[in-house]
């Protein structure tokens, strides 16, 4: 079960062109934009990557602008726990729990996920908030995820996992971003 004091959010490499061209890229940006919002509205911290910007390109505008407030973490691995301020980063927060979505599915989100299992951390994939060029290499991705321990979740389940309860005043804020 999700706990607001031991999660973090990772935001992988959804940039540039690449981001236009995946499977369901529309819904893609729909659901992280859905799932940032209602992060936010909840207080979670946000590690935001970047896959070698100066050749991909910048975050997609409509999730750039939600993080206006912080700096991506520019990576030339395809796993981010390759990259030493990524881990910093994340170690200063003392969290647990990982949520992990973006692109591409079957190697930047897999196999940072792979290496965030291998450190001991609960990790948990964000279904209808990833994909990759094909259908195919995104099923192939959540596959090997599963196959390594790692959950299955969507936008929807997180939100109100993390909530807990109906009728405050976060649950309120949540549903404006849900519907």
């Amino acid at each position: 079960m999700l706990q607001t004091n031991q999660t973090v959010f990772v935001l992988v490499d959804v940039q540039g062109k690449l981001a236009q061209i995946v499977n369901e890229s529309k819904e893609l940006h729909d659901n992280l934009e859905k799932l940032i919002r209602g992060l936010q509205v909840l207080d979670i911290p946000i590690l935001w990557l970047e896959q070698y910007p100066d050749g991909l390109g910048p975050t997609t505008e409509s999730l750039s602008n939600l993080l206006e407030k912080q700096q991506p973490i520019a990576k030339m691995t395809f796993s981010a726990m390759g990259n030493e301020e990524f881990v910093k980063q994340l170690n200063e927060l003392g969290r647990k729990q990982v949520l992990i979505a973006g692109i591409e599915t079957h190697i930047c989100v897999y196999m940072t996920a792979a290496d965030l299992v291998k450190q001991g951390y609960e990790v948990e994939v964000v279904v209808d908030a990833v994909t990759s060029r094909t259908e195919a290499n995104k099923m192939i991705g959540l596959q090997k995820m599963k196959h390594l321990g790692v959950s299955g979740t969507c936008v929807e389940t997180a939100l109100y996992e993390l909530l807990g309860e109906a009728g405050t005043d976060e649950f309120k804020q949540v549903l404006k971003v849900i519907k």
